[in-house]
């Protein structure tokens, strides 16, 4: 049976503000690597996670947590804000989340998870966990219109958050027909992804490269992987849960 979903990508963050989110489904995503370490903490036991819009918004949080309880992660910049454990999906789980809270802040990702907050129902998704994902939504908010949110780089495009997105649109066809009601960005989100493998595609993109140059490129390959993970965060007032 094919669906009446409406699938839309919007290629940044800052289209939010151009859209009506009530009464819809926000997938965010941030590959590189932001909602790649929330999926990778959640599955390694962290109890639930605090995005933050920035270093201040996340050490007042932390304020109000018993110590012990949570990690404080976060960057700016793509530089590790000080005090704060690592950002990104590898080192993050090899810090510690185990049975604590994650209150993490980037320069992106954790931003446009805040700037979803209209929409009825939000999630993030990342290359690791697109399946799961898809699949929740599916299952969870039949009939409902998705958007499909890529956080881009401040303010700016970014490709491996639109990859990301392709996958997904390719995962919502391959449940809901070729002849659903998908966007012509989700479309050419789609075709992007059909055009290459992930790891080629990440490392030959501007932060990819600059992930490489800082020999990061593990973290880059994990990222890349498809489908490796079945945890799917799901806003729960200010925290991502576990669905």
């Amino acid at each position: 049976m094919i669906l009446n979903h409406k699938i839309h990508v919007l290629t940044r963050k800052e289209e939010l503000d151009t859209i009506r989110a009530p009464g819809k489904v926000a997938i965010v995503l941030d590959v590189l690597f932001a909602t790649s370490t929330i999926a990778t903490a959640l599955a390694h036991g962290a109890t639930d996670v605090v995005p933050a819009l920035d270093e201040i918004s996340a050490r007042h949080a932390a304020k109000f947590a018993p110590p012990g309880s949570f990690v404080l992660a976060g960057e700016l910049y793509a530089e590790t804000l000080p005090g704060f454990a690592p950002p990104t999906p590898l080192a993050l789980a090899a810090h510690g989340v185990t049975g604590k809270r994650l209150i993490y802040s980037t320069t992106n990702g954790t931003v446009a998870l805040r700037a979803s907050a209209e929409a009825d129902d939000v999630y993030a998704a990342a290359l690791v966990n697109g399946r799961a994902v898809v699949e929740h939504v599916l299952a969870a908010h039949p009939g409902k219109t998705i958007l499909v949110v890529c956080s881009g780089s401040m303010g700016n495009f970014n490709l491996e958050d639109f990859y990301g997105a392709g996958y997904l649109v390719d995962l919502l066809a391959a449940r809901l027909g070729e002849q659903a009601d998908f966007s012509d960005a989700a479309r050419a989100a789609r075709a992007l992804f059909r055009s290459a493998d992930p790891v080629p595609r990440l490392a030959d993109c501007r932060v990819g490269r600059m992930m490489i140059e800082r020999g990061l490129r593990h973290e880059l390959e994990f990222a890349a992987q498809l489908s490796t993970l079945e945890v799917v965060p799901r806003r729960d007032g200010e925290r991502l849960v576990r669905a």
